[in-house]
């Protein structure tokens, strides 16, 4: 099943590296994000992948010159300005009308890949997202009346909220709802909520690890947990 991955946004949040790179070549351990995300991918036999480039697209050019025999890839330039949803539909021709998975350039998981697929099968669902639990940035009090802490937890999971993480799976008919003005649109918005207000939208609940390099505090955070305990890293 081939993946799409968006590899063309500013990355205007994280702008103390994208200023020279595109986002998805900040290094994780020494290796671009997007090389971990594509490792992931194929640890589970799916190694064909359809690059959305944009800003900088050049440099992802460069570096996957050499990794023709790991991984397949296809390396589209999709516009500097087109929004989410016209990255997608500017690479459907690439994908030979099959259900086929897309995510972010910006985002590592331990989530099983195949488990997602079965899931996204199972449901019979035009589309699938893998939906986390957010972790919050600061520690949570429960206060009683007079004014004492009863419990205090650091920085726990919201277990009342779900967020999109990413790592969908979709069927090719998902372009029936990227109307000829896409490239003004997130895929996020019009699209999706059109495909939810069919319910026709799944969600794998993931419980395990997830992390979306946003910020320079994310790449740190990353790097020390690449040299600890890299939970996503499930090659040789």
């Amino acid at each position: 099943m081939k993946v799409v991955i968006f590899a063309g946004g500013k990355g205007s949040r994280i702008s103390e590296e994208s200023v020279l790179r595109p986002k998805p070549m900040i290094e994780i351990g020494g290796k671009p994000i997007i090389w971990h995300i594509m490792k992931h991918y194929a640890s589970y036999g799916h190694n064909e992948f359809v690059i959305c480039l944009g800003y900088k697209g050049e440099m992802i050019k460069e570096y996957f010159h050499d990794y023709s025999e790991e991984f397949k890839i296809s390396l589209v330039d999709t516009g500097l300005e087109t929004m989410t949803a016209g990255r997608l539909k500017r690479v459907q021709e690439y994908l030979d009308n099959e259900t086929f998975m897309l995510t972010y350039g910006d985002g590592v998981s331990d989530i099983n890949i195949n488990k997602l697929i079965d899931f996204h099968k199972s449901k019979q669902a035009l589309a699938t997202m893998t939906g986390i639990q957010p972790q919050s940035r600061f520690g949570i009090l429960d206060i009683d009346d007079d004014d004492m802490v009863k419990t205090f937890q650091e920085k726990p999971k919201n277990e009342n909220v779900w967020i999109n993480g990413g790592f969908f799976v979709l069927e090719p008919d998902v372009f029936d709802h990227l109307y000829p003005d896409a490239d003004e649109i997130m895929w996020e918005r019009q699209p999706l909520e059109d495909i939810c207000g069919k319910r026709q939208l799944a969600v794998y609940k993931h419980h395990g690890f997830w992390k979306c390099m946003d910020t320079l505090r994310d790449k740190i955070e990353l790097n020390d947990l690449w040299e600890t305990n890299p939970k996503w890293k499930n090659w040789k």
